[in-house]
């Protein structure tokens, strides 16, 4: 299933996409069903089940045509997002820009930071940059959302604790990313300001093979990047081993992938400016499109 967040003339609620063109609500399925994302991954197999029949039912009065609904970030507060550096080739060529050698630890292990979940933008919306950026830049990215707790998971087990896959745009501000790396502290600023995800969460049935999709990068139409989740040297379910070791997995917590080969504009010399729309697509997910815009004071 492709689950979405969605808001309707009945005003949010949580559904699946369906082949017929239209969301599939499942606030028909009563008051006692979960209605956010994050209670329904809460809920479990059985909530899933439920809704998977629902779905397959597609009854009339739970039907809401995608014209009348207004796609929601799937999960517009997300408990936990930890963006991983997964992509290596990206990192490589970005850290040789600055003349800087890729230390061994990635390689080691997977490594992440901490992302902002107070500003989480889903598709169709305005991503305001800071104030003083003159060097605007997308990645792009995919992640994982957790389905099921879990401590000290074995890689061999991993895939069992993932809900589903959704497309990830961690937003830059490299101008700004620059200054705070020089102190050694991690990008700052040039990031905690907004990421986008969606359209949709698509659960791990979805996929024969989550590693071997295409993603790509549009501004304004054009395609900028194309890469593949084929190319990830680190996998989800190392970082969900690595991480559980930790703390306890959390479910509706989210891992991102870090940027593919060719992802962002700085590894391809261009910037973005005010006004461009920028599209993200990720195979089997779908097509994450935001316009970038300006933080008003």
């Amino acid at each position: 299933m492709k689950l979405v967040t969605f808001r309707s003339a009945n005003g949010e609620s949580i559904g699946a996409l369906h082949s017929g063109g239209f969301i599939v609500d499942f606030a028909g399925l009563g008051s006692r069903f979960p209605s956010t994302m994050q209670q329904f991954i809460e809920a479990g197999d059985e909530a899933l089940t439920q809704a998977r029949q629902w779905t397959d039912r597609a009854p009339a009065e739970a039907r809401v045509l995608l014209e009348d609904a207004r796609l929601l970030a799937p999960l517009p507060r997300p408990i936990r997002l930890r963006d991983s550096m997964l992509f290596l080739e990206h990192l490589e060529v970005a850290l040789a820009k600055l003349d800087t050698p890729m230390h061994p630890e990635f390689r080691r292990q997977t490594i992440y930071v901490n992302s902002d979940t107070a500003h989480v933008f889903g598709p169709g919306d305005d991503v305001p940059f800071p104030i003083d950026t003159d060097w605007i830049d997308y990645e792009l990215e995919w992640a994982c959302v957790i389905g099921k707790t879990g401590i000290a998971v074995s890689r061999e087990n991993a895939r069992d604790h993932i809900f589903g896959y959704t497309v990830f745009n961690d937003w830059s501000a490299r101008d700004l990313q620059a200054v705070f790396l020089k102190t050694g502290a991690g990008p700052g600023t040039g990031k905690d300001f907004g990421n986008s995800i969606g359209p949709c969460i698509a659960t791990v049935d979805e996929f024969e093979d989550p590693y071997a999709l295409t993603m790509e990068a549009y501004v304004n139409g054009e395609r900028w990047s194309k890469g593949s989740t084929s190319t990830m040297f680190h996998k989800f379910e190392d970082a969900i081993s690595n991480s559980s070791r930790i703390a306890p997995l959390t479910p509706g917590e989210i891992i991102g992938s870090g940027t593919v080969l060719n992802g962002c504009g700085f590894e391809l010399d261009r910037r973005l400016n005010v006004g461009d729309e920028v599209s993200l697509v990720v195979e089997g997910i779908g097509a994450l499109t935001n316009r970038v815009t300006r933080l008003q004071a």
